[in-house]
């Protein structure tokens, strides 16, 4: 049998569903959104939707192997982003 997985679009999943998938509410992804932290997203007739590999890649910024790995530890706002230039 052949592997039809091949011809078939990205999958993308709207909030809720993409909340699930990272193991949060769908309120704290709309304010990762709000805020510009969050995960790249489309909006596609008023709806916002997630690539899977996207959500993938944004989760992947947090990995960890130990407590003293350097770098950041919480997710800052995006440059140029609203709440950036107030926290400024």
């Amino acid at each position: 049998m052949a592997d039809t997985t091949n011809n078939l679009p990205p999958r993308y999943l709207r909030t809720p569903e993409a909340a699930r998938f990272l193991g949060l509410s769908g309120r704290t992804l709309e304010k990762h959104r709000y805020f510009g932290t969050g995960p790249a997203y489309r909006r596609i007739g008023g709806r916002v939707i997630y690539s899977v590999d996207d959500l993938q890649a944004w989760a992947d910024l947090g990995i960890k192997h130990s407590t003293s790995d350097p770098g950041q530890d919480d997710l800052l706002p995006r440059e140029g982003s609203a709440f950036a230039r107030s926290r400024k």
